[in-house]
């Protein structure tokens, strides 16, 4: 085999190795960033969740608040 052809087979050796390298690199910070996404959206819906039990106090507190006023505004 001559120079020429183990240095072609050598460097196409070189080029697969890096070519598949680069793929499973870039199939694992895909795939990091999808589990990144779903930990956002479980956060997301966490915070919604908080805000929505939020909001139901908030309006309990206005009704009771709205009573209480009710009932002090016809004692005077």
């Amino acid at each position: 085999m001559s120079n020429v052809a183990k240095v072609v087979l050598g460097s196409s050796c070189l080029f697969s190795v890096t070519v598949i390298g680069y793929v499973h690199y870039q199939q694992a910070a895909d795939r990091e960033q999808l589990h990144q996404g779903v930990l956002r959206d479980i956060e997301r819906q966490q915070r919604k969740s908080e805000n929505v039990s939020i909001l139901q106090k908030q309006q309990q507190l206005t009704k009771q608040l709205k009573e209480a006023s009710g009932i002090s505004s016809e004692i005077t």
